[in-house]
């Protein structure tokens, strides 16, 4: 069974720093682009980040520029986002999605590319 699980969510102050995880189970990473999608209450689900099979490739939305980080450690079969200076306005629950059939350099931030979703992780950014 193809999984893929996020983890790392939670609540942190404004300011703070989380880092979240999409490990896979089932399957391995190699050769899958991942991305980061985020879904805030009320709004769609929309792009945060994507890093290719390689590693080489990584796209970041431009409200997270700067901000946060994607990588991947293909050895462990997981993919990271590093979240620091977190601000109100990236509450929301973030999806980790693998695409399949990606070049090796590339990612999309598209939605439509993603072959497999995780169930999410919750993060809120609140004093």
């Amino acid at each position: 069974q193809l999984q893929l699980v996020e983890s790392g969510g939670g609540l942190v102050q404004p300011g703070g720093s989380l880092r979240l995880s999409c490990a896979a189970s089932g399957f391995t990473l190699d050769y899958y682009a991942i991305g980061w999608f985020r879904q805030a209450p009320g709004k769609e689900r929309e792009g945060v980040s994507c890093i290719s099979s390689s590693g080489d490739g990584t796209k970041y939305a431009d409200s997270v520029k700067g901000r946060f980080t994607i990588s991947r450690d293909n050895a462990k079969n997981t993919v990271y986002l590093q979240m620091n200076s977190l601000k109100p306005e990236d509450t929301a629950v973030y999806y980790c999605a693998a695409a399949a059939g990606a070049p090796y350099y590339y990612c999309s931030g598209a939605l439509g590319e993603y072959d497999y979703w995780g169930q999410g992780t919750w993060v809120t950014v609140s004093s």
